[in-house]
């Protein structure tokens, strides 16, 4: 069977769409406060956008597309929280 470029995408997109859910039903049925379920949800949210950033930038080729990613992902880790 030849590789498929397209197949291997999809699959990776459905598999972060995956991500996204699961993320989503945890955030809304975690023990916490309201303050705390929404701030879980939006660290997970951008994990997972760094991720989807990540596989991105491991195909880009097109230098200019390449910097928009990298800025993409600056922006992201600036917003994450830091870890003690």
């Amino acid at each position: 069977m030849p590789w498929d470029g397209d197949d291997l995408a999809g699959k990776m997109e459905e598999n972060l769409e995956r991500q996204q859910a699961a993320a989503e039903d945890r955030a809304r049925t975690s023990t916490g406060s309201a303050e705390d379920r929404a701030r879980n949800a939006q660290v997970e949210s951008l994990r997972l956008s760094r991720s989807r950033i990540m596989v991105q930038l491991s195909r880009a080729t097109v230098p200019a597309h390449r910097t928009m990613l990298e800025r993409a992902l600056k922006a992201i880790d600036d917003q994450m929280p830091k870890k003690q």
